[in-house]
């Protein structure tokens, strides 16, 4: 089965394309989604995460308060991989283990949507890997209105991960959403046209 990862940072729009690979039906595997339910999936998670940072991220039913935890480990590089070492290797497992259930279903293609692909060295375990990319200045004002965050919790979001100029080094496209949808399409048909030619020549 020939794996696809995408990859991009906060408000790139990543989302976006994802959703214009599972039009095309291709089946996604969202490492973000697989970290939301890992927490509740595995109770040790949430005990570790009470353990090392306090049970105020937690409300009165035991749901975890992501944004404001999230407010609070991206101002500090040391805190968000002392989690990351948490929770990781979970999103590691589910991954893999949907990755399975795609080849037992004898599926051409799969495309693992993670933020961090390169990160964590998922990028090596893919065939090829495509980044979704826009410019900074618009990339803040997209998560500033639709989170409704204000601008310094944006920048520590986009600073806490690798930067896009970084992560161009490692991937096999690169995808501008900073045009239009239209154009966003346009690239993704020439990238998918471009994939069932490698995945041909597999």
């Amino acid at each position: 089965m020939f794996k696809i990862g995408l990859t991009g940072g906060i408000g790139t729009g990543k989302s976006t394309v994802a959703g214009m690979l599972m039009e095309k039906g291709m089946p996604i595997i969202d490492a973000d989604k697989i970290s939301r339910e890992v927490i509740y999936i595995y109770p040790e998670i949430k005990n570790k995460i009470k353990n090392t940072f306090g049970t105020e991220f937690f409300d009165e039913e035991d749901n975890f308060i992501r944004r404001k935890f999230g407010d609070f480990i991206f101002k500090n590089q040391e805190i968000r991989k002392q989690y990351e070492s948490i929770i990781i290797p979970y999103i590691k497992k589910a991954i893999f283990r949907q990755i399975k259930v795609c080849e037992d279903m004898d599926e051409e293609a799969c495309v693992l949507d993670a933020p961090t692909l390169i990160e964590n060295g998922l990028h090596n375990e893919m065939d090829v890997n495509i980044l979704v990319f826009v410019d900074r200045k618009i990339q803040i004002k997209r998560v500033m209105e639709r989170d409704n965050m204000d601008e310094q919790n944006v920048i520590n979001r986009i600073n806490s991960q690798m930067s896009l100029e970084e992560k161009r080094k490692y991937v096999d496209f690169v995808i501008d959403t900073g045009i239009n949808l239209e154009y966003t399409a346009k690239q993704v048909d020439k990238i998918m046209d471009s994939i069932k030619i490698l995945g041909d020549c597999k």
